[in-house]
């Protein structure tokens, strides 16, 4: 909203039943008795030159999730409460902000900074929090008491709540001496879900807004931290945590996601996040701290900004059994040099990108163009069948194939000379044909060509190519002649 907007009276309307209606007052229009439920005209009547908006529900959504995003620096447990609300799971993170009051006035004062009217209410439980932070009065909210609030803190149907108030029942504690079973059959097993909602006699479990990793650390910081070197020594502290607990279950990471949270940070921008993949799994806090280095230049911080938190997460883990180490404490055998290997393509998926650095593996296929697939180095993989013996095939192939003009003598002898890319190359020796069909089904195959004789040949100036025939020398068919890939 602009900020001058703020000091005059403002609405958001949506139609309802061809009715223009207000949905959200600012505080200004609320204090002239403009409430949401009212009509523009009722509203206009209060304050005529009131200013009003069309609301945007998605675009509301959109940003009460961001702000859920952003409320991870306090734990990982946070979710949006449509449509105006955060919840946050506050369980074993209070202490890393100097308590629960602390942790409120910090996230309550971010979020007026940011131009957000907010307020915050913590207590046992999701509904106790939501009862208190929309009805409680701020003594309320440090107090945790919800006797004195009126029903409509349960989150109960408006219906419900008129009918509560036809019995004489008008705050949460009139509930405690009535018995359960003659409101259930009266209100339904609603109210009495809430009310055990509210004092922790049913769970209500919060459904993350992103899937928690279970291996996680997290680092706060009593003073921002700004210098490369800090940095670097504060992950790797987290790193030496992390692995440690990796090693407790037998798993090793595969992939990580560092999160830095900075000081003048949005509230409803995400925090700068850094991910590093592994070809296998790894838990040795010195590799990949090594991995992480040149990563950390990534992280940019503004004039008098530093980071406040960093949270390292293994998003994915595999199974990594204990290694065998020799006398001396250096990684014994062959274990050794493949951890060096599977570093190196590490280091060079970092500069290159996942898939720019692969290999190539046999694949059960006769068509030459499919008969390799490409792999991550690093994955385990059964042993391949051997090329067929005394076939040898060419290091390079052109994708596709790429038509030639050949003469051949007879209709299964190999070319006497081709045309490729309009240069004639008379053929000084030749071998073949050797016949490729494609696998039954796949129909014609990728080329559609069902049927192929391939044919090593040598030109006179000694360059040896592999050609191929499509088709047979028949009444109905005309054969055409392809290159596919030239011969060591």
């Amino acid at each position: 909203m602009p900020p001058e907007l703020r000091a005059r009276p403002f609405v958001l309307l949506r139609t309802e039943r061809q009715r223009r209606v207000v949905v959200a007052v600012n505080r200004a229009a609320a204090l002239l008795g403009i409430a949401p439920g009212n009509t523009l005209s009722d509203a206009r009547a209060l304050e005529p030159t009131l200013e009003a908006a069309e609301a945007t529900p998605e675009d509301d959504s959109a940003l009460l999730g961001r702000i859920a995003d952003w409320a991870r620096r306090y734990s990982p447990w946070t979710a949006a409460d449509e449509p105006d609300g955060v919840v946050i799971d506050l369980t074993g993170c209070a202490h890393l902000f100097g308590g629960e009051p602390a942790l409120a006035a910090d996230l309550t004062g971010r979020l007026r900074a940011a131009g957000f009217a907010a307020r915050a209410a913590i207590a046992d439980t999701p509904a106790a929090a939501w009862g208190l932070v929309r009805f409680g009065s701020p003594e309320q909210r440090r107090r945790e008491s919800l006797d004195d609030l009126p029903l409509a803190a349960l989150r109960l149907p408006a219906e419900t709540v008129e009918g509560l108030h036809a019995l004489g029942l008008r705050r949460i504690g009139d509930l405690h001496a009535m018995p359960r079973a003659g409101l259930a059959a009266r209100f339904g097993a609603g109210l009495m879900q809430r009310y055990d909602q509210a004092f922790g006699r049913l769970d209500e479990p919060i459904s993350p807004r992103r899937p928690v990793p279970d291996h996680r650390e997290r680092l706060t910081f009593a003073e921002p931290i700004a210098t490369p070197e800090s940095i670097a020594g504060a992950l790797r502290h987290l790193l030496g945590r992390l692995c440690k607990g990796l090693e407790a279950t037998g798993q090793g990471a595969r992939r990580l996601r560092l999160d830095a949270h900075r000081t003048d940070q949005r509230v409803d921008d995400d925090p700068q996040s850094l991910t590093l993949g592994t070809s296998r799994p790894v838990r040795d806090p010195a590799a990949l701290a090594r991995l992480f280095a040149p990563l950390l230049e990534r992280i940019e911080l503004g004039p008098g900004a530093g980071l406040e938190t960093l949270v390292l997460s293994a998003t994915e883990t595999g199974p990594l059994s204990a290694v065998q180490t020799a006398i001396d404490g250096e990684e014994a055998g062959d274990q050794g040099n493949d951890d060096q290997l599977a570093e190196l393509v590490d280091r060079l998926t970092l500069r290159l990108g996942e898939r720019a650095v692969l290999r190539l593996v046999p694949r059960e296929s006769w068509l030459p163009e499919r008969c390799v697939a490409p792999h991550p180095p690093m994955e385990r993989l059964p042993p391949p069948k051997p090329w067929p013996a005394g076939q040898p095939r060419p290091l390079r192939l052109l994708t596709p194939p790429e038509p030639v003009e050949a003469t051949a003598p007879l209709p299964d002898d190999p070319p006497l000379l081709f045309v490729w890319r309009g240069v004639p190359h008379p053929v000084r020796r030749a071998e073949g044909p050797e016949r490729i069909e494609c696998e039954w089904w796949r129909g014609q195959g990728s080329l559609g060509l069902a049927l192929r004789d391939y044919y090593r040949v040598e030109d006179d100036g000694g360059r040896r190519f592999w050609l191929f025939r499509a088709g047979l020398y028949r009444p109905d068919e005309t054969p055409r002649w392809f290159l596919h890939g030239f011969l060591a």
